[in-house]
């Protein structure tokens, strides 16, 4: 763990508010000190070198020239560090959302490479929209939504679909296809033609990077690949083999440019940004939150949105497409020493110097490096273990997850995301409208009443039904519940006298709930059965009070439990304001 860059005194007070809350520099440069200052100018360097590899190869899934990445890492990078609440997260590109950027826009722009920058140029500015309205609005806490169980399958089916976009780099045939199994098809056909010289070329630097990330994590590994690489191509006649390379690169600063299409021309871009501005916040705060953790400090997932919003928009408007904040990326800042936002300021100034004197270096670098580098990213997508656990834990949520995973391979990963999306909101759904309902028992030997089904052993007064609904009462899931207690009420012996309904777990009842209370109310009394609810809370009291359910069933006492309640029914006293005869 690093040291934590703030004062002990700044530890304890309060968190900035107003305009300083907005602009978290005004916080961290208050307290910055001079010898951290080298810490972040190496964490910046080192993370430069990361991402100018990294960068070219996204830039490359995603369609695009692969100068784009580059300027992704250049302004993004700067943007964030004046509105992120992260000290650690570096901003960039990621494998997913290039690939998410890279099959859409594709169908949009009709082969048209002016259009398709100018549509991921777009889709950037309206991410940029998206997280300032939601920031506006506080919505920060939705994303949460979107459970890890979902995320697990698509990564998961994301990274097989990214790889097998560059597995025709690695062979060094020309793929096709649209969707995955059509692309595995063409694939297989192919292998015949594979060139060997491009194939072993891909192996060696696929094994050097892996042994460098088990190594030396967090060092630059993929930028020595590169070097060598581009020596390798530039002193020996293996170009002449069949090897695809990058190219020249255009030497200079990305310019600023208003990306020359509306909304209303681009069908599908609004879509589009949706899901990678959902990507694009759930990775951020994901890996910030990690890294926060790791340095004891916290971040605040509001200010994540005006960040990364502030990011999305410097990349809409120079010449590049979505940004997020990656773990990878991330990691290598952290583990180089990055002490506060400056580091990217560092890293974007060295990107830029890269990019004033030396792209004409980069002319001999062999795609096939660039495949190697996606292929070794996108491994750490599919989280084996985690999917062990899930299936050990819950099968139900396993299954959830190969849901996402299924939907991805299908449907593509724009279709995936929402799908997920959708699968995440039915699942919540599901659950909010179908709450647990428990039948209480006495635990022999005291006065505590718990579920009766987890615990066989307790005792049920008999003509006593004691009902707790572990989820608020609201119009949505009232059915489900008074469905439960009849049909509890309907297979007992017939010898029932009193229904005791527990709303003690039920911390809000809106309207719809509360004229359920009461219709229960009237159709037990029908029956000679007794309602009473006990434990209530504040808010429930008042809400039962005002649709006059307090009238019917007794007042709503705090301090009577249900055992109260049962010995006042046992001894034919007045209970909640009514007399009740054993």
């Amino acid at each position: 763990m690093t040291e934590d860059p703030r004062p002990a005194s700044q530890l304890t007070q309060a968190a900035p508010s107003g305009w300083r809350a907005v602009f978290p520099p005004v916080t961290w440069l208050s307290s910055y000190q001079p010898k951290w200052l080298s810490h972040d100018a190496i964490a910046g360097v080192t993370l430069a070198a990361y991402a100018i590899p990294v960068s070219l190869a996204y830039a490359t899934l995603a369609g695009l020239p692969p100068e784009y990445g580059i300027y992704c890492y250049l302004v993004g990078g700067l943007a964030y560090a004046l509105f992120g609440s992260s000290r650690q997260l570096a901003i960039g590109p990621t494998s997913a959302i290039s690939m998410l950027v890279g099959v859409s826009v594709s169908e949009m722009a009709g082969g048209d490479p002016g259009r398709f920058a100018a549509i991921a140029a777009l889709t950037a500015l309206l991410v940029a929209g998206m997280c300032f309205v939601a920031w506006i609005l506080r919505l920060s806490s939705l994303v949460n939504f979107i459970s890890e169980t979902i995320l697990l399958g698509f990564k998961a089916g994301a990274a097989l679909t990214i790889a097998l976009t560059q597995l025709p780099k690695l062979f060094g045939v020309k793929g096709g296809g649209e969707q995955f199994f059509e692309r595995v098809v063409t694939l297989a056909g192919q292998i015949p033609s594979t060139n060997l010289a491009v194939l072993a070329f891909g192996v060696t630097a696929l094994v050097v990077l892996l042994l460098g990330e088990k190594f030396l994590p967090g060092r630059p590994v993929a930028l020595f690949v590169v070097v060598i690489s581009i020596i390798v191509l530039s002193v020996t006649p293996l170009i002449g083999f069949g090897f695809k390379t990058v190219g020249a690169l255009p030497q200079g600063l990305p310019e600023f440019r208003w990306p020359g299409l509306r909304v209303r021309d681009v069908d599908g871009a609004i879509s589009l940004a949706f899901a990678c501005m959902l990507l694009s916040y759930v990775e951020s705060v994901s890996a910030a939150r990690a890294l926060a953790q790791a340095n004891g400090y916290e971040i605040d997932p509001q200010q994540e949105l005006l960040g990364l919003g502030a990011a999305n928009l410097a990349a809409g408007l120079f010449q590049a497409y979505p940004v997020a904040g990656g773990l990878s990326q991330s990691s290598v800042n952290d583990k180089a020493g990055a002490r506060t936002p400056l580091a990217l300021v560092f890293a974007s100034v060295t990107i830029g110097l890269c990019l004033l004197f030396l792209t004409g270096l980069l002319t001999n670098l062999p795609s096939v490096v660039l495949a190697a580098i996606v292929l070794v990213a996108v491994k750490g997508l599919i989280d084996i273990d985690e999917m062990r656990h899930v299936w050990r834990v819950s099968r139900f949520e396993f299954c959830v997850s190969m849901v996402a995973f299924a939907a991805v391979l299908l449907l593509g990963i724009l279709k995936g995301v929402i799908v997920a999306v959708l699968v995440s909101m039915l699942l919540l759904i599901r659950r909010a409208a179908h709450p647990h309902v428990a039948f209480l028992g006495r635990i022999p030997g005291t006065r505590i009443y718990s579920d009766a089904e987890r615990h066989p052993d307790n005792e049920t007064p008999p003509g006593v039904l004691v009902f707790r609904v572990e989820a608020s009462l609201f119009y949505f899931n009232v059915e489900h519940v008074r469905a439960a207690v009849w049909e509890k009420i309907r297979t007992g012996d017939g010898s029932l006298k009193l229904v005791i309904g527990d709303l003690s777990t039920s911390p809000a009842v809106d309207l719809a709930g509360a004229r359920m209370l009461a219709k229960l109310h009237e159709t037990l009394k029908a029956a000679g059965i007794t309602l009473r609810l006990v434990s209530a809370h504040a808010e429930v009291r008042d809400i039962l009070r005002a649709a006059g359910v307090e009238n019917l069933v007794g007042y709503l006492q705090r301090g009577v439990s249900v055992a109260d309640t049962i010995d006042e029914w046992k001894a034919g006293r007045n209970v909640g304001g009514a007399n009740i005869v054993a």
